[in-house]
């Protein structure tokens, strides 16, 4: 016979609560310690100044679009105008607002951020242009203000996240870059008043050419929406990323726990000065190569740089395309590659690995090199989400231009490939060696990358000066944490350009393929060399599910 014994009740019904608090108290620990999916601005700024950022696959994923003034006439690869030029004051549409005629340059449902944005003017009417940016349908600007100003002018951030270069053109001549994020969780809209713009089939005038990138992240997304106060209320934030990015360290001095592996001596040809490193939780974060040779052009361009990460190799490019200095000394410094007066040239970009990687510098040329390469280690977590870094070459060398049919040309231009990858990852930039052979401009052709097979490039330029970031061809040379021209003697006349592009929040997710074109489009008919360089990350094959 079962006896009932309330104190043993008792002590069942108390054991388990105990149980229930426990396990209660477990859950609200485990959610605090997780993080938590919310875009903010600042989180956007922080994620700037991690070097770690751009070696994971996004979390949360996003898709990068670029929303430009591009001539509408390119429809399709095989349309008459794929080529077509006319890369200025195209619009989304024209709308009125409070008696206000404006031009909508970008109108996209979030969530999303507005990640890199650029102009430039054509003539004085052009300068004269009023943005107004709009968030989640609200009929008030959050931004607004004179464009060079407002992108390039400092108005909303410091150098370098608001710049204008080069500097050592007239401002007229400039490329206006503002890097500055701003997130909205539901709309954006981006309008543009001039009343000096007329748009009929037969002109467009003044010259307004723009790109705005913009993520566009998945529905279930939080995002916390930019607000007027945002930009002036976290000037604090802003000034720390501007600072991260000129400097390169979140609080001006190196790690603690880093470490240096050197290795140095005269390679014959086909020989190799190596670095291996094995031993898990580690990563690249620095490389330093001195090469000392008779012919430097030779050397710059005949050294190749090759690693391996985990038993796979990933980077095979001549040192010079590597570095961004080109086949001459060009010193100049940027967030992730440097070359200074000594022709020391470094490499900042962050290489994780799981247990080993391989750094080797060969010798491809016919004469003995001087070779002295020195790698920083320091601390990095793999996980699932971690890639391995990546950089491709690909030389166009003696390349027939075919020429604007207005200066004896074909007008029959062609699309070159940048980079073409297979695989899941993160497209980070890329670089551009340019010989010219002739008195005239080679740059007019446009950015075209084409992300998971798509049909029509998600991302399409203005012109590839615009993609690097400066404007109307000019020769001056500037440097910039995320851009540069070491070199553009090569603009105008018969010598080398070197332009680079580096991208942190504009970095471009794939998760099966991306094709990244440019068009060679040279004023007139003649030969160039050239080469492409791109840089990346990809997870390991066996990561890609």
């Amino acid at each position: 016979m079962n006896n009932f014994n309330p104190k043993a009740l008792s002590m069942k019904k108390t054991g388990l609560l105990c149980i229930v608090l426990v396990a209660l108290t477990a859950v609200t620990l485990t959610s605090s310690c997780r993080k938590e999916n919310i875009v903010t601005f600042r989180s956007l700024l922080r994620e700037m100044t991690d070097p770690e950022a751009v070696t994971r696959y996004p979390d949360p994923s996003y898709r990068l679009l670029q929303y430009s003034s591009y001539d509408r006439r390119s429809i399709h690869p095989d349309s008459a105008g794929w080529f077509a030029n006319n890369d200025y004051t195209h619009f989304i549409r024209e709308e009125v607002n409070e008696g206000r005629r404006e031009y909508v340059m970008l109108e996209a449902d979030g969530p999303g951020a507005i990640v890199r944005w650029w102009m430039t003017f054509g003539n004085a009417n052009a300068l004269n242009s009023y943005i107004r940016v709009y968030i989640d349908g609200q009929t008030t600007p959050v931004i607004e203000g004179m464009a060079p100003e407002l992108i390039g002018g400092g108005v909303l951030a410091p150098a370098p996240l608001s710049s204008s270069v080069s500097p050592l053109t007239e401002p007229q001549r400039r490329g206006y870059n503002l890097y500055l994020p701003i997130p909205f969780s539901e709309k954006c809209r981006i309008t543009l008043e001039n009343d000096s713009i007329v748009i009929s089939p037969r002109r467009r005038t003044p010259s307004i050419y723009y790109n705005i990138d913009a993520r566009l992240y998945e529905e279930s997304t939080r995002v916390e929406s930019a607000r007027s106060e945002t930009f002036t209320s976290d000037s604090l934030s802003i000034a720390e990323c501007a600072s991260y990015l000129i400097s390169g360290e979140s609080d001006g001095s190196p790690d603690k726990d880093e470490t240096k592996r050197s290795s140095e001596g005269i390679f014959a040809p086909g020989k190799e000065c190596v670095i291996s490193v094995s031993g898990s939780g580690l990563a690249v974060n620095r490389i330093k190569l001195s090469i000392t040779a008779k012919d430097t052009a030779t050397a710059l361009k005949g050294t190749l740089v090759r690693m391996s990460f985990d038993g796979r190799q990933t980077v095979e490019v001549p040192a010079g395309n590597f570095f961004g200095t080109g086949y001459s000394g060009n010193s100049y410094r940027t967030r992730f590659t440097a070359a200074d007066p000594a022709g020391t040239l470094t490499s900042s970009w962050l290489m994780p690995f799981r247990d080993s990687c391989r750094i080797s510098i060969f010798n491809g040329t016919a004469d003995s090199v001087g070779i002295r390469v020195e790698t920083t280690l320091t601390p990095y977590s793999w996980d699932q989400s971690s890639m391995h870094f990546g950089a491709s070459w690909r030389e166009y060398a003696n390349f027939e231009t075919a020429g604007s049919e207005n200066t004896g040309g074909t007008g029959l231009h062609s699309d070159v490939t940048i980079a073409e990858l297979n695989g899941k990852g993160v497209y980070a930039g890329d670089a551009m060696v340019i010989f010219n052979t002739a008195d005239a401009w080679w740059g007019e052709g446009d950015e075209k990358i084409f992300v998971d097979g798509e049909s029509f490039p998600s991302s399409i330029g203005t012109g590839t000066e615009d993609y690097f970031g400066y404007a109307w061809c000019r020769p001056e040379i500037f440097d910039h944490p995320l851009i540069a021209q070491p070199a553009g003697s090569g603009n105008f006349h018969p010598g080398m350009s070197v332009n680079m592009r580096y991208r942190i929040l504009d970095a471009i997710p794939f998760s099966e393929s991306i094709k990244a074109d440019i068009e060679m489009w040279h004023w007139v008919k003649t030969t160039v060399s050239f080469s492409l360089t791109s840089f990346y990350y990809l997870a390991p094959v066996e990561q890609k599910d």
